[in-house]
């Protein structure tokens, strides 16, 4: 991907955005770029965290395989976005996989190399802390969720953040603009493939949402939202997207 040598891609980062086009040289000429094809991995469960990762295109998959053997999708990281930074710093291993779910590019720098950058560029290391505190917000949301919300309205809600990260304006209505699969959303939500599958049919069946194999759009957005929300809502009143 011819684009992936110029500076500038790695302007969409929050890590990087406020850096000059000659800053920002100097943090590409740090990494090494690389495609991942799909289905590959950045690195794996367990691996001693010795690198640090941006995607420049396509999307990646966190995934945590647990003690029985079963797995959790922890998130999904977009163009832009640092992942397995946490980790390298920590001198840690990398707690999930992390799955090129389409053919993907990334720029990887050494632990060393990422250091040096801070030190180099103290915006870096500001923005890295501020996207940590963010993730970690994130999770805690998400475990209060799991902990105490009725699991339709867990299921709305893992799919307007999916919405918010990677939602797509399509003439159908918010396309969540990468494969997912009824499996990943069941994960992500603490459901079971049994009721996110049925809890879709009756969406799609109301016009809130229309959903493939691996594909989902989101027709009646204030729908979906009033039900993550818990909020009073005649979903049948909502027009579709145009």
């Amino acid at each position: 991907m011819t684009l992936a040598a110029d500076p500038s891609v790695l302007r969409g980062s929050d890590l990087f955005s406020t850096l000059s086009e000659a800053e920002l040289r100097a943090v590409l000429d740090a990494g090494v770029i690389r495609r991942l094809a799909k289905g590959q991995r950045a690195f794996a469960q367990g691996d001693l965290g010795v690198t640090c990762h941006s995607l420049l295109h396509g999307r990646i998959k966190v995934v945590k395989t647990r003690p029985d053997g079963g797995q959790s999708v922890l998130r999904f990281i977009g163009p832009g976005e640092m992942y397995g930074t946490v980790a390298a710093m920590m001198n840690q291993p990398f707690p999930a996989d992390a799955l090129a779910i389409v053919d993907s590019v990334e720029v990887v720098w050494t632990v060393s190399a990422f250091r040096e950058l801070m030190v180099r560029f103290p915006e870096i290391g500001v923005r890295c802390m501020s996207c940590a505190g963010f993730r970690l917000m994130e999770l805690q949301t998400r475990l209060g969720e799991m902990s105490a919300d009725r699991v339709e309205r867990r299921i709305a809600r893992t799919l307007s953040r999916l919405a918010r990260q990677a939602g797509r304006r399509t003439p159908e209505g918010i396309l969540i603009d990468f494969p997912i699969t009824r499996q990943d959303l069941a994960e992500m939500s603490g459901s079971t493939l049994h009721t996110v599958s049925r809890t879709l049919a009756a969406w799609d069946h109301e016009g809130i949402t229309e959903s493939t194999r691996r594909h989902i759009t989101i027709r009646k957005p204030h729908a979906l939202v009033a039900l993550a929300e818990d909020l009073a809502c005649d979903r049948t009143d909502i027009p579709a997207v145009v």
